[in-house]
């Protein structure tokens, strides 16, 4: 298994309980296929650019270790929800 930092943007005009039910699904599924060494909820900050016509998001990182075919799923998952305006998969040095 890679170590993998992952960064999702979720819109953020969603409301809580909303948003916390977006997060939990992403890592729910990160444990089910690998885990999770570091969460970092940094909160709702401007973007350098407007994305999807919002100009703010809330931003959650995430580092976690897992194999390839985890990562091309959960990149799949972030394309589908609707509420993951951006996102980004790193992988770390090992």
């Amino acid at each position: 298994m890679h170590k993998y930092e992952t960064v999702i943007l979720i819109n953020d005009s969603l409301t809580k309980d909303v948003r916390d039910a977006v997060i939990s699904k992403i890592e729910n599924f990160i444990v089910s296929n690998g885990n999770i060494t570091k969460r970092d909820d940094i909160g709702s900050k401007k973007t350098a650019y407007e994305i999807r016509k919002q100009k703010s998001a809330y931003y959650y990182l995430i580092e976690f270790q897992a194999n390839l075919e985890t990562i091309y799923e959960l990149e799949r998952i972030y394309r589908i929800t609707d509420e993951i305006i951006k996102f980004i998969v790193i992988k770390l040095d090992d």
